[in-house]
């Protein structure tokens, strides 16, 4: 490592051999034989000091390793931009992060300090209404404490480095000039001092950037991952308030906020301690320099009301991000639903509504934040026109000479820097104590309760206590409990029955601890395995999703796979179970994501195993197979104990303990015979509904013993579109993607497209851009104006001891002053104002790009790839890129007037301006490259974060239940250190472009003060202070160009990640102008096939091949066939989810390839597989264009079984559901799926297995209402149950995508083809 110490050892050695060296050289020169020897032996030391000081000061390594000098001057660094300015970087040519600053570190330091806040403040709890609460400020000043404590002996180092000493350098030398018999050694001096303090002032600054931004990039990572943690515990409750949405937000929008605050903070105090610089103006101006005071007391009240009121519409702006980012999470989930029911219009338009109202309230901050940005920017001006006024005007013999006028002028300048990042740090701050608050009020949110189970190890496995047990227990849930007590037998098998709300989930949810226990107990011995109703599938491969975590043992997984019914899948992946599968399962049919997530319990060998009715989406034989080999007496959990939810009747008779559930209280228990035997509401049932299912599923396994289990495969399921078998051909060859099926977010490379800085002006538009470019001139011209006219001010002679027409330069002072003042507002305004035109256009385009996107686009783009764009480069296109244009301009403005300055006053600087700006240019082109690289490298490690943060969200108690939170945390920080890898170097790289800057700016400083004393007897004291004093401020300018300049190219990425959607593949057009479409159609309902022929990708093998049928009015199809016959294809073409590869297909003898999307989908009905619901109210989920009237809604309601349900609830149709319908019971979910196709009752109606989660009474039920409501409508059943289409007019048989017979179900029967022997198998004959 190196040291500082032994830097300045050998740094010093160096500087005093200089002096004997030079002396050693003269003498050699004069006396070379005498003293050889000496010489040589002296020249040999100076040598070897000099390689000791460059070997410690040029070691390039990155920063642990490095040397001194190399540190503070970033160096180290150099290799990066030498690389990256080769080739583009790549992943693996950055650095891994340091231990301090990896998400492990951080986050077990920082927890620690949380959970003891919050013990802290636990103990000064007060109750409210609400209960035990935390009031909004508490939560923000107990995470700013964390954050405090962790970071605060790495953060308050010198925060800048503005030494007085500038002021008095420039008295000395304006003093000089005015003496006419000054040494020029003393001019020299004078002028190299002020170029050694710059370069150090260059230091100073730069460095404390890097602790900023290092301060910062820990504090994300701290909040991420705190963030991370919280929603693996949250609560049920606290979750339903808490969307993925919002949940994004918090880990994307808010924790940037953060990090800008670490980075401008120190401005909201440092600003106030310059202001001491008012008192050596009092030195120069006595009394008058107190009008500086006031007007300083002026402007910092004005500001502080517009803090609080932007504050204010901060956190409406972030309400209204929150529900926009929850809703296209929303949207992004449903796709497959909206695209169905075409209701992407719809949604489109909620989605732009949360928008206008996020960027209205954007505006109104905005017009506030150019009055404070005005204000500030003007400051010196007016502490310099009240100063001065005040000066001349109380008495006539006070002079405004030279010296008076630039020293006051460059002691207002040291004011200049901070004042003008006042605001952005009072924006910061606001914007950070919003977030704050949001963060503290998610963190805070209450927990799932440890003592919610009592959970014990297993000791041993032949003890008898294998076995959940509960006593006493009401819950809190979807229903309200009443006292239950029930023991569970070790390896028992226990069925739970009951109607759709009865409270069967809400049974297991207690036994894995996720209900609020109000009394009573639960205990579990032993380790559980638990299936989700919805099964919840990772974004993964195949094996991934079983395994979950656990090492491969070869025998058990293939057992395993065999029991689940999963090995005939296999065989038909393109690269088994190594495939990947899409986020929620996309890519596999309801039926086989229950079999994935019933194999990775079953994988798990635990002790218990909860299973919530996991058979109810596969066939009845699959099903009947999957309990023999699994859950029945002889699978191979016959050892467990297991409970059981199911609709199922057929299974009922080998379970040792039956639980009837009715409205939260077991009714009824038993044994299947002792059920039966009380003649209760249970036998009754029984013997009502289950004598045709007993009979189809114990035929089966009378005549055939045991089941054979037919070929499945991907490729005909609703929801499998996208994983086909690859052809046969060239097997030796197996290609790395095969098998893959999302793509990654994938960095772009090189700068970025002068077009796409085109594309982003464009949308502002030329009136705007031109203004904005108008008002910057004017300013910086009035600017200028009023700063010469102070030097002429200056250089006007004294007669008899005051100086003529005062009032006159003063006026004439303050209108030029004000009028930059008034053109500051406007140009920010306008900025504003353009920018938020960009960012809406944009952000249409984006929403506008994905919705008509098809299904396969979103099978292969993560969510989190989508929600970056919708949330973070959003949110960089609102703030970041106005914020970074309006100091790159405003800076670049002032630059320029410098730069005039200087040249107006020393035309010889050309000389070093020019070239200057030549090598400026070509550093930083050089440098762009790489940041630009990083930028993007560091947006794209961004999505899997979301990704991953969306799956644990979704899949949280499944998490739990398996045990595998430490698993999933580990993950979530690799993720967060993969991005910050890419996040550390592209901030580093704008400190190494600053400071190296800045050390070359420093010699426009130079260049004006040698210039002018040697120019000393041409130049008066006026331009040679208006010159100095403003060079002084160039590095600062520089500075700031280049950290703005650097953030609008980085963010100018954004522009560049959302126009990305632009170039994918779309669907056809919603709607066709000037269709004769009629309003009713289709008016029969018929539907043809002709040679129609459909694939899933091109270069795929047809999955529906030469289709020809025509479907009559009236008539009820059913389509039948094993999986992957292509049956749910037929659904997919109709509604041209997937288009026609060959064929037509005509809906009342229209072609449907000639009509617009919409147009066809809206006229047409399907209740799919997956139900499917939006946060919002129930009448929105029935209606969202609010076509029909309360009483059509409350018809289709009753209709669907749940007008009690609904007209129960408090608010009825106006029930707010939750985030995916979370707060309704999956059967509750699919009815509401039927009442919105009773309310629709198009002419033709598509049924995908849509029953599947309802009781059988419910069942039946909903079939009655379907056959009566329907009659007038072809309806098309795809069918898992041949017992629901029996009464059908015709049956058609498909196999490998053909339809081998089609007849009624009595003529196919009678014909003993397939269908007999499907019916046949069923156990229906």
């Amino acid at each position: 490592r190196s040291s500082v110490f032994l830097f300045f050892f050998w740094l010093l050695g160096v500087v005093c051999s200089l002096i004997p060296l030079h002396a050693k050289v003269q003498h050699f020169i004069s006396y070379f034989r005498h003293t050889y020897p000496t010489f040589c032996t002296f020249w040999t030391y100076s040598v070897f000091v000099a390689n000791l000081f460059l070997l410690f000061s040029q070691n390039a390594c990155p920063v642990q390793d490095a040397s001194f000098l190399s540190k503070i001057l970033f160096w180290w660094f150099s290799g990066l931009v030498f690389k990256g300015y080769r080739s583009p970087l790549q992943a693996e040519d950055l650095w891994s992060l340091r231990e301090e600053d990896t998400s492990e570190k951080i986050i077990s330091d920082l927890e620690e300090e949380w959970t003891a806040e919050r013990t802290n403040a636990t103990v000064n709890l007060e109750p409210n209404h609400n209960g035990w609460m935390w009031s909004a400020t508490e939560e923000s000043s107990q995470m700013l404490s964390c954050i405090r404590n962790q970071q605060i002996s790495s953060y308050f180092i010198v925060p800048s480095f503005k030494p007085l000493s500038f002021s008095f350098y420039l008295s000395l030398l304006l003093g000089f000039m005015k003496d006419e018999d000054a040494p020029l050694w003393k001019g020299y001096f004078y002028a190299s001092l002020m170029f050694l303090l710059s370069c150090l002032q260059s230091v100073f600054n730069h460095q404390y950037t890097y602790t900023c931004f290092t301060v910062g990039m820990r504090v994300k990572t701290a909040v991420m991952g705190l963030v991370y943690r919280k929603s693996l515990v949250v609560n049920s409750a606290s979750r339903r308030t808490c969307t993925v949405g919002e949940i994004v937000n918090l880990v994307s929008a808010d924790t940037q906020k953060l990090m800008d605050f670490v980075v401008y903070f120190n401005a909201v105090w440092l600003a106030p301690i310059e202001r001491h610089v008012l008192f050596d103006l009092f030195q120069q101006l006595g009394p008058s320099a107190l009008a500086g005071i006031a007007t300083v007391i002026f402007i910092f009240p004005l500001n502080g009301f517009i803090a609080r009121q932007r504050s204010k519409l901060q956190e409406i702006q972030m309400k209204y991000m929150d529900g926009r980012v929850k809703l296209m999470n929303e949207i992004l989930n449903g796709i497959k639903i909206l695209k169905f029911y075409a209701w992407e219009k719809a949604f489109l338009e909620q989605v732009l509504g949360y928008r206008e109202k996020e960027l209205k309230t954007l505006k109104k901050s905005q017009i506030l934040y150019s009055v404070s940005l005005a204000s500030f920017n003007s400051s010196s001006f007016l502490i310099a026109f009240a100063m001065f006024g005040v000066y001349v005007l109380i008495d006539d013999k006070n002079v405004l000479d030279a010296q008076k006028i630039f020293v006051s002028m460059a002691l207002i300048n040291i004011l200049k820097t901070p004042l003008s990042q006042l605001p952005f740090a009072m924006s910061t701050t606001m914007q950070a104590l919003v977030s704050l608050k949001r963060l503290g009020k998610f963190l805070c949110q209450d927990e799932l309760k440890p003592d919610n189970k009592v959970s014990t190890r297993l000791l041993n496995t032949q003890s008898g206590n294998k076995c959940p047990s509960l006593s006493n227990f009401p819950l809190t849930y979807s229903v309200f409990w009443s006292r239950i007590s029930v023991r569970v037998p070790c390896g028992s098998l226990v069925a739970v029955v009951g109607h759709v709300g009865s409270g069967k989930s809400s049974l297991l949810s207690a036994i894995l601890g996720e209900t609020e226990k109000r009394s009573g107990a639960v205990s579990v011995k032993g380790s559980i395995a638990y299936v989700p109703q919805q099964a919840w599938i990772q974004n993964a491969s195949l094996q991934d999703n079983i395994l979950f975590g656990r090492e491969k043992k070869e025998s058990w997984y293939q057992r395993v796979l065999e029991a689940c019914a999963l090995l005939p899948d296999l065989d038909n992946l393109p690269a088994g179970d190594a495939t990947e599968i899409g986020e929620k399962g996309l890519n596999l049919s309801g039926g086989q994501k229950q079999r994935v997530s019933l194999a990775r319990a079953v994988c798990r060998k635990a002790d218990v195993y909860l299973l919530d009715d996991p058979l109810s989406a596969v066939d009845a034989h699959v099903g009947q197979h999957i309990f023999n080999k699994v859950i029945g007496p002889k699978g191979i959990l016959r050892d467990k104990t297991r409970v059981l939810v199911t609709h199922g009747m057929s299974f009922l008779p080998q379970a040792d303990l039956i639980l009837v559930l009715v409205d939260g209280e077991i009714s009824e228990r038993g044994s299947y015979q002792e059920l039966l035997n009380r003649n209760g509401a249970f036998a009754d049932f029984i013997h009502t509904f289950a004598s045709s299912e007993r009979k189809e599923c114990f035929s089966e396994a009378s005549q055939r013993g045991n089941i054979t289990v037919t070929q499945f495969s991907f490729s005909g399921d609703t929801n499998s579109i996208t994983i086909e078998p690859l052809p046969d051909s060239d097997e030796d060859h197996i290609p790395e993607d095969l098998g893959k099926l999302t793509k990654v977010d994938k960095a772009r490379i090189g700068r970025v497209k002068l077009e796409m800085y085109i594309e982003y002006f464009r949308t502002i538009g030329l009136p705007l851009i031109v203004s904005i470019v108008f008002l910057y001139a004017f300013q910086q011209a009035a600017s200028l104006s009023y700063n010469y006219w102070l030097s002429l001010w200056a250089d006007q002679p004294v007669i008899n001891g005051t100086q003529l027409n005062t009032d006159l330069k003063l006026g004439v002072y303050g209108a030029l002053g004000f009028a930059q003042g008034i053109a500051i507002f406007g140009t920010t305004l306008a900025i504003s104002l353009g920018c938020i035109i960009a960012s809406r256009h944009l952000h249409l385009d984006l929403l506008n790009n994905v919705l008509h996107s098809p299904m396969s686009f979103f099978e292969s783009t993560p969510s989190g790839n989508l929600l970056n764009r919708f949330a973070k480069e959003i949110d960089a296109i609102d703030n970041m890129i106005p914020d970074g244009l309006k100091m790159m301009l405003g800076y670049f403005f002032k630059l320029m007037e410098v730069c005039i300055i200087v040249l107006m006053a020393t035309p010889f600087a050309a000389v070093i301006i020019l070239p200057m700006a030549f090598l400026y240019g070509f550093i930083q082109s050089f440098y762009v490259a790489t940041s630009c690289q990083l930028r993007r490298l560091e947006s794209v490690s961004r999505s899997p974060i979301y990704t991953h943060l969306n799956e644990t969200v979704q899949g949280a108690s499944v998490i739990r239940a398996f045990n595998e939170q430490s698993r999933f945390i580990m993950g979530a920080n690799h993720k967060v250190d993969h991005n910050q890898t890419a996040y550390f170097p592209r901030f580093v790289a704008t400190r190494w472009l600053g400071v190296n800057l800045e050390l070359l700016g420093n010699g426009i400083v130079l260049a004006a003060s040698i210039l002018s004393v040697m120019a000393k007897g041409t130049l008066s004291p006026g331009m040679v202070g208006l010159a100095v004093s403003h060079s002084l401020q160039v590095t600062g300018f520089l500075s700031w160009i280049v950290r703005s300049w650097t953030d609008v190219e980085n963010n100018i990425v954004s522009v560049e990640r959302v126009k990305e959607y632009a170039d994918t593949p779309k669907e056809a057009a919603w709607s066709i102008e000037g269709s004769s479409l009629p309003p009713s159609w289709p008016q029969k309902g018929t539907i043809e096939f002709q040679d129609y022929g459909l694939q899933y990708r091109k270069g795929l093998e047809l999955a529906l091949k030469g289709i020809s049928v025509h479907i009559k009015e009236r008539e009820k199809i059913g389509i039948v066939g094993r999986t992957g016959a292509g049956k749910s294809s037929l659904a997919l073409g109709i509604f041209r989810i997937l288009e026609a590869a060959k064929g037509q297909i005509y809906i009342d003898g229209i072609n449907i390839a000639e009509i617009g999307l919409h147009d066809l989908r809206s006229r047409i009905t399907i209740i799919p597989q997956d139900p499917v619901l939006f946060s919002g109210s129930l009448r929105m989920n029935l209606d969202p264009f609010d076509a029909y009237s309360d009483e059509e809604v409350w018809n289709a309601l009753e209709l669907a079984h749940l007008k009690n349900f609904v007209s129960e609830l408090p608010d009825k149709l106006n029930h707010e559901c939750s985030e995916g319908g979370e707060n309704l019971s999956l059967g509750q979910r699919q009815l509401v799926c039927l009442a919105r196709a009773l309310l629709r009752k198009t002419n033709i109606l598509v049924l995908d297995e849509a029953t599947a989660a309802l009781d059988l009474e419910t069942d039946t039920l909903i079939q009655s209402t379907i056959r009566s409501q329907f009659e007038d409508c072809a309806v098309l059943t795809i069918a898992h149950r041949l017992n629901t289409i029996m009464d059908y007019t015709k049956v058609i048989v498909m196999d490998k995508g053909h339809i081998i017979e089609m007849d009624s179900p009595s003529n196919l029967i009678a014909k003993r083809g397939q269908f007999y022997y499907m019916c046949r198998e069923a156990g229906l004959l």
